[in-house]
């Protein structure tokens, strides 16, 4: 069984006692009458942190690569998409001007924005040993920049396991300290996935030496490694995890193994404020529709607190 750590602590200043601190502050301006002391008072307020935008992966919702994930998420109450860069059969077509454009279009017809961008087919051709692998993470941070999104997810699952493949380690750091600067002087930045610890994470993207390129945490992966999620993710912090999938095998977000007001938390902790974006969490028998009904409904209610 799986044991949960402590929870990363929490600074002992409250938002209370910042407000509390205001107020006095307020009424000993009001009462000496000390009209210029009234901008000091903002040096006490807390900002308001902005709320978490969220998002789903397109192939959970049956349409990797399909456009009309945009109107069905907008359907949903969702904020964006991440969409597959494409498949071997399409020949990765987001890369085509036209397809940028159409994409574009829905987004700002339904108002649902292109949250990050996904190289999902890297797990049948992997990054690792394939040339042409290679050749779509460069051309990805041309279609990031165009769709006006920050992340590519880099997926090394399947063939492209990176687990106990010192030589697959090696070359994909090769490979990736090679693209960096097109992502740096792009401004994206590219993501890697896969059954790695953080520490192990930490190693290969040290290496490498480039800021834009971090880890896409997924947490259902993680803890289905054996992984403690919530310390890899304050590990990890707002300087490597790029983006968080939010995911459950097999049920749906809430109702399984994950648990997600805890990963709130420790999010909130080290004070990320990307994207989070829902994958996979539907069970046995449940339609899309439905099940995806339910898990925004249960995302937003814990991170729209």
């Amino acid at each position: 069984m799986f044991a949960y750590a402590k929870s990363p602590s929490i600074p002992m200043t409250t938002e209370a006692s910042f407000y509390s601190r205001r107020r006095m502050l307020k009424q000993s301006a009001s009462l000496f009458g000390l009209a210029a002391f009234g901008p000091m008072l903002n040096m006490f307020s807390v900002p308001e942190r902005p709320g978490y935008r969220i998002g789903v992966c397109d192939w959970s919702i049956g349409k990797g690569g399909d456009i009309t994930a945009l109107t069905f998420a907008q359907k949903l109450g969702l904020d964006g998409v991440m969409v597959s860069l494409g498949s071997v059969k399409d020949n990765m077509h987001l890369r085509q001007k036209e397809v940028q454009e159409a994409y574009l279009s829905a987004s700002r017809k339904s108002g649902v924005q292109i949250s990050s961008l996904a190289i999902g087919e890297m797990n049948n051709v992997p990054y690792k040993s394939s040339p042409l692998a290679e050749e779509w993470v460069k051309d990805s941070i041309d279609v990031a920049k165009a769709l006006g999104c920050k992340v590519i997810l880099l997926a090394f699952f399947n063939n492209g396991d990176l687990r106990g493949d010192e030589a697959g380690i090696k070359e994909v750091i090769r490979r990736l300290k090679k693209v960096a600067p097109k992502a740096e002087k792009a401004g994206v930045i590219l993501g890697i996935e896969s059954w790695l610890s953080a520490k192990e994470h930490l190693k290969i993207i040290e290496a490498i030496g480039s800021p834009n390129v971090r880890v896409y945490f997924d947490v259902a992966n993680s803890h289905q490694m054996g992984h403690d999620i919530y310390s890899e993710m304050a590990l990890l912090g707002t300087k490597y995890i790029c983006e968080v999938h939010l995911k459950e095998n097999g049920a749906l977000l809430g109702k399984g193994v994950i648990d997600f007001k805890r990963v709130k938390k420790v999010l909130d902790h080290i004070g990320y404020q990307g994207w989070v974006i829902m994958e996979g969490g539907i069970p046995p028998g449940a339609t899309v529709a439905d099940a995806y009904a339910s898990n925004t409904a249960y995302i937003r209610s814990v991170f729209s607190l």
